[in-house]
């Protein structure tokens, strides 16, 4: 069915009369009714009674209603994509733990003030996971650390982590080698960025095979760490948010471990909603990162 040929049908409806709806409709009676039989042969059904007053059949009725959706719908969808002063729609991103607890708060709440209209949905994981999350087309775009080498995918640089050793006490140096095999370690996931480093740290001092506990939530992770079960690798950012509640302590580790960027990561611009548009704008905004750069494999 062509919408033209639901809005003159409608113009019908609501006038009583083929005149009158191509007066409305700035059109000549004869287009009216050539649309109005269109209709009636696509459906099978006949819409109008055209002896004496006009009046709509049984048939035509039931088409109002769903003429009235189709048409709303097809507006709604102009309005979303062109020249409306509102945005609505979704947006759906993805973060790590640390950027989700610590980062994110401030941009989500003017992105929200600006935007009310849109509905936020915000998935956690690991940096692996929220690239699969990304390339599976479940998320608009992802915080990662670290960057994605891959084609058609464009990178913002948000944020510079700078990565420390937490423990229960105070730290004057390094632990030796014998102390880190001796203890655990709390990390992550498979898959995130930040447990690499704690993997990179153990192999700088010779450990190829340490026990390394899986959290999912950095509330937990930080509580044992501060209990004595373990250290911990997290940005110094999140550990100075955090040392007031669990009493945690950290140490500066070696530049080449240390330094990690986060990255927004999201498919082409040309493919961007007008919610993830304004999203990268709001983005923009508060951290001040560069246009985006196209990713080559």
């Amino acid at each position: 069915m062509q919408l033209k040929s639901l809005r003159l049908f409608m113009a019908v409806a609501e006038t009583g009369s083929f005149v009158a709806a191509a007066e409305k409709m700035h059109t000549v009676q004869s287009n009216v009714t050539a649309h109005l039989k269109r209709l009636e042969e696509e459906l099978d059904a006949q819409l109008v009674h055209r002896t004496g007053q006009t009046r709509l059949t049984s048939a035509g009725r039931a088409l109002v209603a769903y003429a009235e959706r189709m048409l709303s719908a097809h507006d709604e969808a102009l309005s979303h994509f062109k020249g409306s002063d509102k945005t609505h729609g979704q947006l759906r991103i993805g973060a790590m733990e640390t950027t989700t607890a610590l980062r994110l708060p401030p941009i989500l709440t003017a992105y929200h003030t600006a935007h009310p209209e849109i509905d936020i949905t915000l998935h956690t994981g690991s940096t692996a996971e929220l690239i699969e999350m990304l390339m599976a087309g479940h998320v608009d775009g992802v915080f990662i650390a670290g960057g994605l080498k891959h084609r058609r995918y464009h990178l913002l640089k948000a944020f510079s982590e700078h990565l420390v050793l937490v423990g229960p006490q105070p730290m004057a140096a390094m632990p030796t080698s014998e102390e880190l095999m001796a203890t655990a370690f709390l990390a992550f996931r498979q898959g995130c960025s930040y447990r690499q480093r704690i993997e990179l740290l153990l192999a700088s001092h010779g450990i190829n095979a340490a026990r390394i506990f899986e959290f999912g939530s950095l509330d937990a992770m930080l509580g044992c760490v501060a209990a004595g079960m373990g250290y911990t690798v997290l940005p110094l950012s999140t550990v100075e948010a955090h040392r007031h509640r669990f009493g945690i302590h950290y140490l500066a580790l070696p530049a080449s471990l240390a330094e990690i960027d986060t990255y927004f990561a999201a498919p082409e611009p040309a493919t961007w909603t007008p919610a993830l548009a304004r999203f990268v704008d709001t983005l923009h905004q508060a951290v001040d990162v560069p246009e985006p750069q196209r990713v080559e494999a």
